[in-house]
C-alpha cells in the first residue's frame, strides 16, 4: 500500500510573524505506521516547504498514485483546506482512500461524514487506530472492529467504540523527521528563533485542567500523560544532532511543575547542546511553584515561557474554569524576568459579559503585569469545548465559517458588544500595548538579546498596521 501524508497549501497569516513549522502530527503518524507496518510505502508531501500550490498538488497525486491520502489537520480554521485536499484526491482517483483526524474532526465526526469525499475519520488518538485501519484494508478485513474509527456504510454513519489512550507515550517512535530531511533547514519562526533551525517537541498529551474554552482536555479524555525526562531529552538531542534544530517549541499546553521539570533540566544540562534554546507554555501558578527551578531551567536552555494569564477579573476566570489567581499574574511575569527568561502572556476578550469598560480594565491589567510580549485573543467557541456547547445551545454563534475560527475574528457578540465592536476592541488592545512608545523603546534597546530581537522584528513588520488591515 502507498500512503501519502499531505501538509496542504496554505495562505498563512500568523500574528507572531513568519512562521513555518514542521507538520508534527503527520510526522508522528508516519513514524508509527512505518514502525508497525514494514511493507507500506510512506511519503510525506509538505506543500509549504516545496512551494506546491493546488495545481501542483493535483499533479503530485496523479504522478505518485497513492492508495491512501491523509492530510494534516492542525486546527479548526484549516478544516476547509483539509476538505479541499481530500476532494482533490478523489477528483483524481475516486478509489483513493481518504482519512482525516485531529481535534476538530473528532468533535464534528458525524456532520463531517456527510461530505462524500471522506472515507474515514479517526477520533481521538491516531496512531493505533490508523495502523489497525491500514492493516484491515490490506488484509481485506472489516473495519467495524477498529476502535476510534468513524465511517459510512450503506449510507449509514457508523461510530466504532472509542479507543483507549496509549498508556506509555515513551513507547512511541520519534516523529518521522527523516521523511522531510530536505526541508529541515526551512522550518522557522522568525520572531522567536531568528535564523535558528526550528522544530517541535511533544512532551505530553492532554491536560488535567478543564478550561471551558479549551478542546485539549476533552479530546484527551481529561488525562494528562507525560513522556519521561530521558525520552524527551533523547528526542531533543536527536533533532539537535541529526538536523541542527537548536530552537525547539515544547508543544504541551501544560508544562506542570515539580520533579519532572527538574529532571528534564538535569538531563539537558548533561548533554553537549550549549546553544540549544527551548520555549514552553506554562500556567502562572506553575511558574510560581517552579520558582526555585527557574534558574536551572534557564541554564538548561529555556529562554522563553508563555503563560495564559487570560483575565483581570476573578469572575471571568471562574466562568472559564481557569483555576488561577489574578494576583499570580504579575508575580509570575516578574519571576521570569528575574531569571532572564522572556515573559510572554496571553489574554482573552469577548467573554459574554464583556463591555468597552471591562476590556479597558483588562488593558490596564496588562500594563500593570507588564509582560515582555502580550498576545490578545478573541474568545472562540471551538467544537469539542464546553464553550461551544453552551454558545450553540444559546444561539450566540453568528459566524459558522470555520476559516474564521482563529481567535482573531469575532465569532460571537457579547451582551454589550456587537461582533464588530469586539473586533475593534482587539485592535485597541494591541494598540494600547505595542503603541506605547516607552515600551517599544525599552524593548528595542533591551539588554536581553531575545527581547531586543523580538521588538525589532515587530517594528519591521508593522504589527499594528497589519492588524488594522486584516478586517
Amino acid at each position: 500500500m502507498k500512503i501519502l501524508f499531505i501538509e496542504p497549501p496554505k495562505d498563512q497569516w500568523f500574528l507572531m510573524g513568519e512562521y513555518h513549522p514542521p507538520p508534527l502530527g503527520i510526522l508522528e503518524l508516519a513514524a508509527y505506521l512505518e514502525a508497525k507496518n514494514e511493507n507500506i510505502n510512506i511519503k510525506v508531501l509538505d506543500c509549504q516547504s516545496e512551494k506546491v500550490d493546488w495545481k501542483g498538488l493535483e499533479k503530485h497525486i496523479e504522478s505518485s498514485q497513492p492508495d491512501m491520502v491523509i492530510p494534516s489537520t492542525l486546527a479548526t480554521c484549516n478544516a476547509y483546506i483539509v476538505l479541499r485536499t481530500i476532494e482533490t484526491a478523489k477528483k483524481i482517483d475516486p478509489e483513493i482512500t481518504t482519512v482525516v483526524g485531529g481535534q476538530h474532526f473528532t468533535a464534528t465526526a458525524h456532520e463531517t461524514l456527510k461530505y462524500p469525499e471522506i472515507d474515514f475519520i479517526i477520533r481521538g488518538e491516531g496512531e493505533e487506530t490508523l495502523s489497525e485501519l491500514v492493516h484491515a484494508i490490506e488484509q481485506d478485513k472489516p473495519v467495524s472492529k477498529v476502535k476510534g474509527l468513524s465511517f459510512k456504510h450503506n449510507d449509514k454513519i457508523i461510530h466504532n467504540t472509542p479507543r483507549p489512550l496509549i498508556k506509555n507515550l515513551d513507547q512511541l517512535p520519534f516523529p518521522g523527521y527523516h521523511f522531510v530531511t530536505e526541508h529541515m533547514k526551512k522550518y522557522h519562526f522568525k520572531m522567536m528563533a531568528g535564523n535558528a533551525n526550528y522544530a517541535l517537541i511533544e512532551t505530553s498529551r492532554g491536560c488535567d485542567h478543564q478550561c471551558t474554552f479549551c478542546s485539549q482536555w476533552k479530546h484527551w479524555k481529561g488525562k494528562w500523560r507525560t513522556k519521561s525526562p530521558k525520552r524527551i531529552t533523547d528526542e531533543m538531542e536527536h533533532l539537535y544532532s541529526e538536523y541542527g534544530s537548536n530552537f525547539l517549541w515544547l508543544t504541551d499546553d501544560n508544562l506542570g511543575s515539580g520533579g519532572r521539570i527538574e529532571s528534564l533540566c538535569d538531563e539537558l544540562i548533561k548533554r553537549d547542546m550549549d546553544d540549544l534554546m527551548w520555549f514552553v507554555q506554562a500556567r502562572s501558578d506553575d511558574i510560581i511553584k517552579n520558582k526555585d527551578i527557574l534558574p536551572k531551567m534557564r541554564k538548561a536552555g529555556n529562554y522563553w515561557i508563555m503563560a495564559g494569564l487570560e483575565r483581570h477579573d476573578t469572575s471571568t476566570l471562574k466562568n472559564f474554569h481557569k483555576t488561577i489567581r489574578t494576583s499570580d499574574a504579575k508575580v509570575s511575569m516578574d519571576l521570569l524576568r528575574e531569571n532572564d527568561i522572556f515573559a510572554q502572556a496571553t489574554f482573552i476578550i469577548g467573554e459574554r459579559q464583556d463591555s468597552h469598560e471591562s476590556i479597558e480594565k483588562l488593558r490596564e491589567f496588562v500594563n500593570y503585569t507588564d509582560p515582555d510580549l502580550a498576545i490578545f485573543m478573541i474568545l472562540t467557541p471551538f467544537p469539542g469545548t464546553k464553550l461551544y456547547d453552551t454558545a450553540r445551545a444559546n444561539g450566540w454563534i453568528e459566524d459558522t465559517n470555520w476559516a474564521n475560527y482563529d481567535m482573531i475574528h469575532a465569532i460571537m457578540p457579547t451582551e454589550n458588544l456587537s461582533r464588530e465592536e469586539v473586533q475593534e476592541e482587539l485592535y485597541k488592545c494591541y494598540r494600547s500595548f505595542y503603541g506605547n512608545v516607552k515600551r517599544r523603546l525599552k524593548g528595542l534597546f533591551s539588554p536581553n538579546p531575545l527581547k531586543g530581537r523580538v521588538y525589532r522584528y515587530m517594528a519591521s513588520r508593522g504589527l499594528l498596521q497589519a492588524l488594522e488591515g486584516l478586517f
